[in-house]
C-alpha cells in the first residue's frame, strides 16, 4: 500500500474518533482483555511497579499528521498521566522503516514498559513483535495474528481489530431503515465506498449490500463512487446527480463522503431524505443531532483507548500472559435518539 493510501486508510477510520481530553498526563514525544478492571487498576495505581519494567508506555501511531491520530495520543496522554505512567508519543509519520527503527530503539534501550502499535506496515513489524518478547515488554498491536506470521495468539502480544462486517452491517440497516421509514421502503441509492486498499473495504461494502437488501428489499443502488475527501465527493456526487436526479439517497463508508455528498445536494438545491454513514465525528454527530442526517454508525476510541491501555497494564504484571485479541467498541447514533 502506498503513503496516500495508507492516509485515506487512516483518514477513513480516524473519521470516527471522538475522545475526550484527560488530564494529569505525565509525557514526552518522539520524532520522526481478560483482566478484570480492578486487577488492571491495582496494577496502574501502584505506588510501586510490580516488575521490572518501567510505568512507560510508548504509542506509536500511523502519523501524527492525522487528527485523529493526534487527538488518540493526547488521549493516551491524559489516561496514561492519570494512572501514573508515563508516555511516550512516537510519529513514523507513515514510514514503515522509520516506525521500525523507532520501535525497536525504544524497547532494546529499555525505556518502554508497554506498546501501542499502529503498524504502518505489519509485515515489518514481526522483528519488532519478536524482539519485544525476548524482552518481556507488553505489546498491543493492530491487526490479527496472521497478519505478523503468527499462527495463533501470542504470549506478550495483544491483537487489536476493527469488526468491518459489524460495520457495514450496522451502515446497511440504518440506511434501509431510514428508506422504509421515509421513502416508503423505495429508495435511489449512492454509495459512497472507501479507496481501493483500505482495510476493512471488501467487508464493508458486501455487509452493507447484505444489510440493506435484506432491511429495504426495494432500494435500488444505481451508483458508486470512491469516497476520499470532502471536496472530492462533493464534486463526483454532483456529477452524480446530474445523470441521476432521483437519487434521494447516500451512504458513505466514511465522514468525508458524506460530508461531501450532503454539501453537493444543497449545491444542486435538492433534498436529501437519508444520510447515513460510517464514522462519527463531531461534524457529522451534530448533523445527526439536528436531523440532517438520519444516523452515523461510529467507533468508539475513547472506550478502546481505556480498555487497551489496561490491557497492557495487566500484561505487564504477567509476564506468561497470553494476549486478548481486542475489538473496538461500536455504536449507532440516530436523529431519533
Amino acid at each position: 500500500m502506498n503513503r496516500r493510501s495508507l492516509k485515506r486508510s487512516a483518514l477513513a477510520v480516524g473519521a470516527a474518533t471522538t475522545l475526550v481530553v484527560m488530564t494529569a498526563c505525565s509525557s514526552s514525544t518522539e520524532s520522526g482483555d481478560d483482566a478484570s478492571p480492578e486487577e488492571s487498576s491495582s496494577a496502574m495505581e501502584s505506588e510501586a511497579p510490580a516488575s521490572d519494567l518501567p510505568q512507560t508506555i510508548v504509542f506509536s501511531p500511523l502519523s501524527l499528521e492525522i487528527p485523529a491520530m493526534q487527538g488518540l495520543a493526547d488521549g493516551v496522554q491524559g489516561y496514561g498521566g492519570s494512572q501514573g505512567w508515563e508516555v511516550i508519543v512516537q510519529d513514523p509519520a507513515f514510514d514503515p522503516s522509520t516506525q521500525v527503527q523507532q520501535a525497536k530503539e525504544v524497547i532494546e534501550s529499555g525505556r518502554a514498559g508497554a506498546m501501542w502499535i499502529i503498524a504502518v506496515a505489519p509485515e515489518s513489524m514481526t522483528e519488532v513483535l519478536t524482539t519485544a518478547q525476548e524482552l518481556g515488554v507488553p505489546v498491543l498491536i493492530n491487526g490479527v495474528p496472521a497478519d505478523y506470521g503468527f499462527d495463533g495468539p501470542q504470549v506478550g502480544v495483544s491483537f487489536g481489530t476493527i469488526d468491518y462486517v459489524e460495520a457495514g452491517t450496522a451502515l446497511g440497516e440504518q440506511t434501509g431503515m431510514c428508506i422504509n421509514e421515509k421513502l416508503g421502503g423505495e429508495g435511489t441509492v449512492i454509495y459512497g465506498a472507501s479507496a481501493a486498499g483500505t482495510a476493512g473495504k471488501e467487508e464493508i461494502d458486501t455487509a452493507f449490500m447484505e444489510a440493506l437488501a435484506a432491511t429495504a428489499p426495494n432500494a435500488e443502488v444505481v451508483q458508486e463512487w470512491e469516497a476520499v475527501e470532502r471536496a472530492a465527493s462533493q464534486t463526483d456526487v454532483g456529477t452524480i446527480l446530474q445523470g441521476n436526479p432521483d437519487v434521494n439517497v447516500v451512504a458513505s463508508s466514511n465522514d468525508e463522503g458524506i460530508l461531501g455528498a450532503i454539501g453537493a445536494f444543497k449545491a444542486a438545491g435538492k433534498e436529501l431524505p437519508c444520510a447515513v454513514d460510517f464514522g462519527g465525528n463531531d461534524e457529522v454527530l451534530a448533523l445527526v443531532e439536528d436531523g440532517t442526517m438520519f444516523a452515523t454508525a461510529a467507533l468508539q476510541f475513547e472506550q478502546d483507548m481505556v480498555q487497551s491501555f489496561d490491557t497492557l497494564a495487566a500484561m505487564q504484571l504477567d509476564p506468561e500472559m497470553v494476549g486478548p485479541e481486542l475489538t473496538v467498541p461500536l455504536a449507532v447514533t440516530t436523529a431519533a435518539g
